[in-house]
């Protein structure tokens, strides 16, 4: 997802989110409530994500479990404790996600997730390995996948992947690929970084 802009603050409900309320704003993320726009992305995230989302998709298994890979799709989580009602709702649109094959609905498909992958840059990265991170380990995902860029944005550094320790709903560090991605769960896949990063 793009990075935020330092527009004025607006917050919204679930119920206003619902009735669509959110929905000429653009490119956003709601945290406890208040609307984050986003901005544009630099060549390299958006090529790393299309091309990182076509190749998990690519790596499932035929005859295995259904699964379907999506980038940029909201997901609920839970909400914030606040006493106002436009303090509390919590929605991300995490770069890519692999997730099982039950319907679609932004208030469970987090319930459903079994990958999700977020595409640093210079603005988001303290929200991908803080917040993100915290809040995808509490809601049970099983794997996150932090894709490190330069300061520059023009190449990846490396990848962090991370797995939950289901005792405490936290992730740790399961390994970091410094040229080349190696997965074997939710796929099992192989990708070198420059097939990521090539014009």
């Amino acid at each position: 997802m793009g990075a935020p802009d330092g527009s004025r603050e607006r917050h919204v409900t679930a119920a206003e989110f619902a009735d669509g309320a959110t929905s000429e704003l653009g490119d956003i993320e709601i945290v406890n409530g208040r609307v984050i726009r986003m901005m544009a992305q630099s060549r390299l995230h958006s090529r790393v994500v299309r091309r990182l989302a076509g190749l998990l998709e690519a790596a499932r298994r035929d005859g295995g479990p259904c699964m379907e890979v999506d980038s940029d799709v909201a997901a609920r989580f839970a909400d914030a404790e606040a006493q106002a009602a436009d303090r509390r709702l919590n929605i991300r649109y995490p770069d890519i996600w692999i997730r099982d094959c039950e319907p679609y609905d932004v208030n469970t498909v987090r319930d459903h997730l079994l990958l999700v992958v977020e595409v640093t840059s210079e603005s988001t990265i303290d929200a991908d390995i803080t917040d993100k991170r915290i809040q995808y380990a509490t809601a049970g995902i099983p794997r996150y996948l932090i894709v490190r860029l330069d300061q520059k944005e023009e190449r990846i550094e490396e990848i962090e992947d991370y797995r939950l320790d289901w005792s405490g709903r936290r992730y740790r560090v399961h390994a970091v690929h410094r040229r080349v991605l190696l997965l074997d769960d939710p796929v099992e896949a192989t990708i070198p970084f420059d097939v990521l990063e090539q014009p």
